[in-house]
C-alpha cells in the first residue's frame, strides 16, 4: 500500500494529524478571582489609596466585599466593569465641554 498525500497536501498515514477529545478541563487558577486592594491596584495600574477612595465615592462607588476583620476584596470582573464606565475614545473637545457647562448654568 502506497502512502501519499491528497491533492491539498495534508499528510496521510501515521504522520497525519490526530483528533484529540478533551473529556474535562480544570483551570489552575480561577477565571474570576477575588483581589486584595493591593492586587487590584497592581492589576489596574491605580494606587491602593485611589481605589480605597473609590469605595466610598457617592456618584460611582467601586463594588467590594468587606470581610470580618476589615479585609477588603474586589472581584476582577467587577473591577473591569467598573473601570469600563470610565472608558473614553479620543480627546474630548475642551471648548465644547466648557460651552455645554456654561449653557447649563444659564
Amino acid at each position: 500500500m502506497k502512502i501519499g498525500r491528497p491533492s491539498d497536501g495534508t499528510p496521510l498515514g501515521p504522520d497525519r494529524p490526530r483528533l484529540v477529545v478533551v473529556e474535562g478541563l480544570m483551570l489552575a487558577t480561577p477565571a474570576d478571582p477575588y483581589l486584595s486592594l493591593r492586587a487590584g491596584a497592581s492589576y489596574s495600574g491605580c494606587s491602593v489609596r485611589w481605589l480605597r477612595d473609590r469605595l466610598t465615592d457617592l456618584r460611582h462607588p467601586l463594588p467590594c466585599y468587606r470581610l470580618p476583620g476589615g479585609k477588603i476584596l474586589l472581584r476582577r470582573s467587577e473591577l473591569d466593569l467598573w473601570l469600563a464606565c470610565y472608558r473614553t475614545v479620543g480627546r474630548p473637545d475642551v471648548a465644547q465641554v466648557v460651552a455645554d457647562v456654561l449653557d447649563g448654568l444659564r
